[in-house]
């Protein structure tokens, strides 16, 4: 059974949505544990506040007073500051459900601090019945106390039960983006095989694992071997001659329907059957380091030939016309970058021209190759070292 890519990267595509979202789930549980570590050192701290008031001495009242007004305003800011702290424990509202007890919890807290600041300030602020005010001062503050404590162990209690859900779902996570990992891994691995088959020859046994591998592979096949056949090979640059191209051609034209298709007939200039400049040896290895520097830009669709003596055929297929001219400039560009050598001529620089026409599907690619010639006079006769199209040529009739 074939495997769709497509299909495969959906999934993948989908395995890292749930990744995101279970890594916002961990940011949200980092906020809600934040928040109740908060709360608890709130509530800690309401304890430590009520402790001190309680204990303040009488014998500098002023000093007393002051550190009663300080210390009864910060009861009320921590109050207040557990209720914005509320907003952001999100498990416990929407996951443990409650806000009704927390926030009964917390108008108890405030009456019961209201009733402590009542006692403390009437305690520090009089001298007579000092025991009676006393015993009310501490059975205030026993009251807020117990609350306090009461609201702790709770805190503490959510936590546990937050971090109980939150366990549960690590290990779901951790297994299940495990299993994702390898599930996934295996299959990109297979994947990248595929792609070593279609750019190796060589592997003939090779089992394709995806659907699109396997129409690339089918696509690609050829029924005879243009390398097989020498009778398609012209003998001195190992490339296609005139025959092996429109085999290639024929073979080929059907693989990228939706593509634009190109010929470009190149010729390289000053060098001709009436102008013999070198020697026969320097002729063919000149003309073997062309042919091969044109088929660097070789692609799989495309096909290039050596049609005549110092002329080499292009055919290109592209997804717009204006790569079409840049990938065939390229190559006129890239001939013209090459350096070569040798006893009997020195430095020799190299250039091509070019005439290069877009070919309609309703063409011959005997009439456009005809056409692409047409065109290479014209860039001929402008200059050299240079490409023209039809465009050009039109120009130059007007």
């Amino acid at each position: 059974m074939k495997h769709s890519i497509q299909n495969i990267f959906k999934n993948l595509s989908t395995f890292f949505i749930l990744a995101t979202i279970f890594a916002g789930f961990g940011v949200i549980v980092a906020i809600d544990h934040s928040s109740s570590y908060e709360k608890v050192n709130n509530l800690t701290n309401q304890k430590v506040i009520i402790f001190d008031i309680l204990n303040l001495s009488k014998e500098n009242l002023e000093i007393s007073l002051i550190k009663l007004q300080g210390g009864t305003t910060q009861l009320q800011y921590d109050v207040e500051k557990l209720h914005s702290l509320y907003q952001y424990s999100i498990f416990e509202k929407f996951i443990l459900s409650n806000s009704k007890e927390y926030l009964s919890d917390l108008d108890l807290l405030d009456k019961l601090r209201a009733d402590f600041t009542k006692k403390a300030n009437t305690y520090y602020s009089t001298t007579q019945d000092s025991d009676l005010y006393k015993s009310e001062l501490q059975e205030s503050f026993n009251s807020l106390d117990t609350h306090i404590n009461a609201m702790i162990i709770k805190s503490i209690y959510y936590n546990q039960a937050t971090f109980n859900i939150h366990k549960k779902v690590t290990y779901f996570a951790f297994l299940a983006i495990l299993f994702a990992t390898l599930w996934y891994r295996k299959r990109l691995t297979l994947i990248y095989k595929d792609l070593e088959f279609l750019n190796n020859a060589n592997l003939q046994q090779y089992n394709i694992f995806s659907l699109e591998a396997e129409a690339i592979s089918q696509k690609i096949k050829r029924k005879p071997v243009v390398t097989d056949n020498p009778t398609m090979i012209d003998a001195v640059t190992g490339i296609n001659n005139l025959k092996g191209m429109m085999s290639s051609y024929s073979e080929k034209k059907g693989m990228k329907d939706r593509n634009f298709t190109s010929v470009t007939v190149f010729e390289v200039d000053n060098f001709s059957k009436t102008n013999k400049a070198y020697s026969q040896e320097l002729t063919q290895s000149i003309l073997k380091k062309i042919a091969f520097s044109i088929s660097l830009h070789q692609q799989i669709t495309d096909v290039i030939a050596r049609t005549d003596y110092n002329q080499f055929t292009v055919i290109l297929s592209r997804e717009t016309k204006d790569q079409l001219f840049k990938d065939a400039d390229d190559i006129r560009h890239s001939i013209s970058e090459l350096k070569l050598s040798s006893t009997e001529a020195g430095e020799i620089e190299l250039s091509i021209s070019g005439g290069h026409v877009t070919k309609p599907n309703n063409q011959s690619l005997e009439e456009a190759i005809r056409q692409a010639k047409k065109v290479l006079l014209h860039a001929q006769k402008k200059s050299k070292n240079i490409i023209s199209q039809v465009k050009d040529l039109a120009h130059s009739e007007l």
